[in-house]
């Protein structure tokens, strides 16, 4: 599309947003204190459940909002800086309102050298949005993201914190996006080593609609 421009300027986010949340909205149940509670009891100090607190937020709320790290921080007594740096150092802490699907492809090592940057520049052409970006329906967040842990069957890329689509091609890419605009996400798939299927029969969980054999990863188009 003529309209598309690689690399834009990225602007820093205000230190002082307005509030997305009214201040009534700026409450955890008691059910949601209750468990809180119970999360800080498995903790030498409260402030190691900050991780479970915050993700329960994103939950509540859709994403972590300046406000919304303030509230979880203060249901642990701790330092809004020291839980702001826990949501802004994980990509699946959502610090701005994303599209229903949040795409996060992932362009660390074993993936950039597998085609994860022609992957991502691929998507970012069909939706019209850059990685960061939204698009103009709501429906698509792309995310660059680091390691997801599935560096066998790079390339690949994560649904909203969810399931992995590896192995990725235009085509799967092409598919996968006709599926989620009706709402189809797709079943998990597992991908079973050789030495899985030689010597253990293959893949041995019972919850797997869909396993896959590890085939020999693609060489990068482009690294950047």
């Amino acid at each position: 599309m003529t309209d598309f421009i690689k690399d834009p300027v990225i602007l820093m986010p205000e230190r002082h947003p307005e509030p997305v949340f009214s201040t009534e909205e700026l409450v955890f149940t008691a059910e949601e204190t209750r468990q809180i509670a119970t999360w800080v009891s498995q903790y030498p100090t409260a402030d190691g459940a900050i991780m479970k607190v915050l993700w329960m937020a994103q939950e509540k709320f859709g994403f972590l909002p300046p406000e919304v790290i303030r509230l979880s921080a203060g249901a642990l007594g701790m330092p809004y800086a020291r839980a702001f740096g826990v949501a802004t150092f994980y990509t699946q802490y959502f610090k701005s309102k994303k599209g229903r699907y949040v795409l996060d492809v992932c362009t660390c090592f074993s993936c950039q050298i597998c085609g994860g940057y022609d992957m991502l520049h691929y998507l970012e052409e069909k939706l019209g949005a850059h990685a960061g970006e939204t698009t103009d329906d709501g429906l698509f967040t792309i995310q660059e993201v680091e390691c997801l842990g599935a560096c066998g069957s790079a390339p690949m890329l994560q649904i909203t914190n969810g399931p992995y689509v590896m192995n990725l091609t235009e085509e799967k890419i092409d598919a996968l996006i006709d599926a989620l605009k009706r709402d189809q996400l797709p079943f998990f798939s597992s991908v079973t080593l050789p030495q899985d299927e030689d010597d253990l029969g293959g893949n041995r969980r019972t919850d797997v609609r869909d396993t896959l054999t590890y085939s020999a990863p693609p060489v990068a188009k482009t690294l950047g």
